[in-house]
């Protein structure tokens, strides 16, 4: 079932990618216009993906695997590319605070991607299933980075900025899910013989 739809949806995620590199950085007026079309159709491919594979019945190991890959994926080239850009270290509200606010998204992701192949192999996995604040931060982000490569003002509205706080809401969020799964795994770290 490696070539599901929802499968290749997610390869579709990883493909974009590249592509949205390079359009970041085109040396043309249009070129974060186009970057930002290209985040918003991956981040619409992360939901549309789920809701097929569930109403499909197409819910596979390797799918269910390979999607957070593709997420996280997409969210570090994103938000590296934006730390790395000095019109955007410009902008925001400080940058040294952007920088840790980025350092802490991009090292939850790899915390919490290790505590669950460490869940796994112990055969309790579930325990850090992915949690409700965990599914609003990811929502927070994909709104977030879109605003922020945008940058313009949109109808009057200070894009930029939503995209800048709703960032840091996200790192908040970060930190409160990652809170909630170490304390679900906590016990099987402390005892990793003892199964609750």
């Amino acid at each position: 079932m490696i070539f599901s739809i929802p499968n290749l949806l997610t390869f579709l995620r990883i493909m974009l990618i590249p592509l949205f590199v390079i359009a970041y950085y085109l040396p043309y007026p249009w070129a974060h216009a186009l970057a930002t079309g290209l985040f918003v159709i991956a981040a619409l491919t992360d939901w549309l993906d789920g809701y097929l594979a569930r109403r499909l019945n197409q819910v596979s190991p390797f799918g269910a695997f390979l999607d957070p890959v593709a997420d996280k994926l997409m969210i570090a080239a994103a938000l590296v590319m934006l730390l790395a850009d000095t019109e955007v270290y410009a902008r925001v509200l400080d940058g040294r605070l952007f920088a840790v606010v980025v350092l802490v998204i991009l090292g939850r992701e790899i915390a919490v991607s290790a505590l669950r192949e460490w869940m796994a192999e112990v055969g309790l996995r579930s325990r850090v299933a992915v949690s409700y604040i965990g599914k609003i931060k990811t929502i927070a982000q994909m709104i977030a980075i879109p605003f922020l490569i945008w940058r313009e003002p949109l109808w009057d509205l200070p894009i930029f900025r939503f995209g800048e706080i709703l960032l840091y809401l996200a790192a908040g969020l970060t930190l409160w899910s990652m809170a909630i799964y170490l304390k679900a795994a906590w016990p099987n770290l402390v005892h990793p013989t003892r199964k609750r």
